[in-house]
């Protein structure tokens, strides 16, 4: 099998747990204020972990609840078990399973598995964009006030929520709606196939945006951080849109309240 078949295969066995202990969960941890881990993430993350070192065992791997494991190879998985612990902690049916491959420092195959919804979106470096084998693109929206915008808070670091909170607000006076769902992997994927026409958080880590950055741009969409500068998923600011309104969304994160 190729990279993107493992990460396909993996990705649903671990959705099937997720699937078979939603509601069930039984013990809930806190790596930091809000921010939870409960056992079914780790189970995920070992099922992910395995297989792919069980068909790449001199691959790397970093992942949320376990880190980084070695720095040995030129390529890097990232992992996220859950995208979303938090409502899936509350059985809240919102999250999703996120699985990149890095190479050389480049995203190369990026997969986000809903397996609520059975939806599995894929891309491969300039192979186009993918929902459950379809191709995707971004909206065609060109204004701010008829476009479906969503966003995210990191709790942990209290000068983000406030200017997150600003933010917010300045949307919310301008978009036709704005959404605050609890998976940023998600999310982004929605502004790939045009449920969304943008995106924009504070605080993401790697492997929350690695493989769903891959995914909107191989359908079209733009990624920067705020101020249209170029975006890593190493930095801790996104702003994901259609591209079409991708300067207006720039004009309202650069207002002063």
């Amino acid at each position: 099998m190729n990279y993107l078949e493992v990460a396909e295969k993996t990705a649903r066995e671990a959705g099937v747990v997720l699937l078979e202990n939603l509601g069930k969960v039984k013990k809930i941890e806190f790596k930091a204020k809000n921010s939870l881990v409960t056992e079914v993430d780790k189970l995920s993350e070992e099922i992910i972990i395995n297989n792919i070192k069980k068909s790449f065992p001199s691959h790397d791997i970093f992942a949320e609840e376990s880190g980084r494991h070695s720095e040995n190879s030129d390529y890097l998985w990232l992992i996220d078990p859950i995208d979303g612990t938090t409502n899936y902690a509350h059985a809240y049916p919102f999250f999703s399973i996120s699985i990149a491959l890095e190479v050389k420092g480049e995203v190369e195959i990026g997969l986000v598995y809903d397996p609520v919804k059975d939806e599995m979106f894929t891309a491969e470096a300039g192979k186009g964009a993918y929902l459950n084998g379809e191709l995707i693109k971004v909206s065609k929206s060109d204004s701010i006030e008829h476009s479906h915008v969503c966003t995210g808070f990191m709790h942990e670091i209290e000068w983000m929520v406030e200017a997150n909170i600003k933010h917010f607000g300045n949307f919310i006076r301008r978009a036709r709606a704005v959404r605050r769902d609890g998976s940023a992997a998600l999310d982004v994927c929605y502004v790939a196939c045009g449920r969304f026409d943008g995106f924009w958080e504070l605080g993401l880590n790697p492997w929350d945006t690695a493989a769903a950055v891959l995914i909107l741009k191989e359908a079209g969409g733009q990624v920067t951080t705020f101020s249209g500068d170029e975006y890593s998923i190493y930095i801790k600011e996104i702003l994901a849109s259609n591209s079409i309104i991708h300067g207006q969304m720039m004009e309202i994160l650069a207002l002063e309240g």
